[in-house]
């Protein structure tokens, strides 16, 4: 019979600050919410709670259900300097950024560096300036502190893992490729050729798989920033304009003013058109492929891929990635699974917090037995 673990105490708690209450934001309170009364809620405490208007504090844990946050009669304004405020005192403290925001991203360092834990589904702290990487890189050793980010790259996805951990072994990775984006993986699923892409567009984007903005999609931007994730992680330190994008948005879509978007998205529907009908012809389908090749060149674009490539064979919002290395350099290793949607990119986050929280509290339990201080997360695993 296999031991008994003992359950963690409500004292080795952490507690934690959320920022951002969109669609992600929203998903990982309302699971926080969920484990109110349950051992999850007592290893993760909401004391702070925050959105670009508005902010919520409560030492004792705030006692709300998702959407409240607005809804309070004397909410605080938010202010990115009173998270550590908020944070202060001992024990395990960890960030939620489930924003978009460049101004929180640039905090991730200084929170490290300061012994606060970040856990991100932000792809601008990672994928953004290489000095901000690096800076991140340091500000954890520094600070002892963990940086979570499986939901950056593929929802949650064993990716930036699988990386780490093939790496840890001694294996070399040779070549990344990926479909990387949820909504452009379901665009591509779904065009038939036949009816308007931007229809589609439009679907994908009142799905809630697309950016706020779906020109960030469309333009490459979302999967440059996740490549330039993998790529760092493989060994590449690449800048942020290392990446060549091609882009899918013309010129005429890319200037207007978001009030003219959904005016301006049938520019679209005749180059796409096109463009099916050539893949078409070849039995070959359409997928945007992120590649990070061997030396560190990297790509983000669409390609007509034969149909029994190993990223062609996709459905719904799955990524796929394919890594090749030493170890599998004939076949390469495919991952594949949901890279988008707020449940499963919130799931991803608070996997990563409560894998920050229990590591906290066996060092607390037994300090000679804690981790090397220089230890990030990725999904539940320490990567030095």
């Amino acid at each position: 019979m296999s031991a008994r673990v003992a359950p963690l105490r409500a004292a080795t708690g952490a507690r934690v600050a959320l920022l951002g209450t969109g669609t992600v934001g929203s998903a990982a309170w309302a699971r926080l919410a969920a484990w109110s009364g349950t051992p999850f809620g007592d290893r993760l405490r909401l004391v702070y709670a925050a959105n670009s208007r508005h902010a919520l504090h409560d030492p004792a844990g705030i006692p709300v259900e998702v959407g409240a946050l607005l809804g309070q009669s004397q909410p605080v304004a938010a202010s990115l300097d009173a998270v550590a405020d908020a944070l202060d005192g001992g024990g395990c403290r960890i960030v939620l950024d489930a924003s978009a925001s460049e101004a929180v991203a640039e905090r991730h360092a200084d929170w490290l560096a300061h012994g606060i834990h970040v856990v991100t589904a932000c792809k601008l702290g990672q994928g953004g300036p290489l000095a901000r990487w690096a800076s991140i890189q340091a500000a954890r050793r520094h600070g002892a502190a963990r940086y979570g980010d499986s939901a950056t790259v593929g929802a949650g996805l064993p990716i930036l893992r699988s990386l780490r951990e093939l790496q840890a072994g001694g294996d070399r990775i040779h070549a990344v490729a990926g479909v990387l984006s949820g909504s452009l993986a379901w665009l591509f699923h779904h065009y038939d050729g036949l009816r308007p892409f931007s229809n589609f567009v439009r679907a994908a984007r009142d799905a809630g798989y697309t950016e706020p903005d779906p020109r960030d999609d469309l333009s490459g931007e979302d999967v440059r920033r996740k490549l330039l994730i993998l790529a760092r992680t493989a060994g590449h330190a690449l800048e942020s304009d290392a990446v060549q994008v091609d882009s899918l948005v013309p010129p005429a879509l890319r200037d207007a003013p978001v009030a003219a978007f959904d005016d301006a998205l049938p520019v679209l529907d005749a180059p796409m058109r096109e463009r099916f009908a050539a893949a078409y012809k070849g039995g070959a389908k359409l997928r945007l492929v992120a590649r990070l090749q061997a030396g560190g060149r990297a790509t983000v674009g669409l390609e007509a891929l034969a149909a029994d490539d190993p990223l062609a064979i996709s459905g719904g919002t799955d990524n796929r990635v394919a890594i090749w290395s030493d170890r599998y350099s004939e076949r390469p290793l495919v991952i594949q699974g949901p890279g988008a949607g707020a449940q499963v990119t919130a799931a991803a986050m608070l996997d990563d917090a409560l894998a920050i929280q229990a590591e906290a509290a066996r060092a607390q339990a037994s300090p000679v037995a804690s981790r090397p201080k220089n230890a990030s997360i990725g999904r539940g695993r320490w990567n030095t």
